[in-house]
């Protein structure tokens, strides 16, 4: 279950080409920003508007004046980006997204339909279709040690990255308040609990609650 296409549905993402290539998802962490640079050259820009250097923002999407977002980002169709959102930069923001008050979102991945709606951290992460990141939920994305990331389910995945910080599968669901520590996989239709201190993988159609105890998702 830690494969690209067994965690996410590329069709929702204009990075589809991307990350079809790399069978890890994790391993495109690295790769955003200049992923992001090649697609804005071949965005329709009858479609788009460039509202600073390196970022586009498609014309139907909603920016409150109040937001900030640095380049290079790519914002997509009837997207809202809400009061106060920190957009720092290298993000790819598909589709009907919400990006909430006081965000912050930096080098992520966000396919169509995914909500970040309030006081959320999302950074060196992807978060697939429709997941959704309740209040004051985070993807913490480095280690309090500073060694390279680890994923730790039955075996111990290397990544090699000393940043990464989540890959949120298609339609999960964190709860308020939840912490995903580095290198955590959560698998499609998941559920975390509120407050929950994640560690690991989480997998497809399962519950992680606050006790850390793992229940299938019926």
């Amino acid at each position: 279950m830690y494969k690209t296409t067994e965690l996410l549905n590329l069709e929702h993402t204009i990075a589809k080409k991307y990350l079809s290539q790399q069978e890890y998802p994790w391993t495109t962490i690295t790769k955003i920003k200049d992923i992001i640079l090649e697609l804005i050259n071949n965005l329709n820009k009858e479609e788009y508007k460039q509202i600073k250097e390196n970022v586009w923002v498609h014309k139907t999407a909603k920016i409150f004046d109040s937001a900030y977002i640095d380049g290079p980002t790519i914002i997509g169709a009837n997207t809202e980006v809400r009061h106060c959102a920190f957009i720092r930069g290298s993000a790819l923001i598909g589709e009907g997204c919400v990006i909430g008050n006081s965000c912050e979102i930096k080098n992520a991945i966000i396919f169509d339909g995914a909500q970040v709606p309030h006081y959320n951290y999302v950074g060196d992460s992807i978060l697939g279709y429709k997941a959704h990141m309740g209040a004051g939920s985070i993807t913490s994305n480095l280690r309090s040690d500073k060694n390279l990331i680890k994923i730790h389910d039955d075996q111990i995945i290397e990544t090699g990255l000393k940043k990464m910080g989540a890959i949120i599968g298609d339609e999960a669901e964190i709860g308020c308040n939840a912490v995903l520590n580095p290198g955590c996989i959560i698998g499609r239709n998941a559920m975390v609990y509120p407050t929950s201190c994640v560690i690991g993988v989480v997998e497809e159609n399962k519950i992680h609650t606050n006790t850390g105890k793992i229940l299938p998702r019926k």
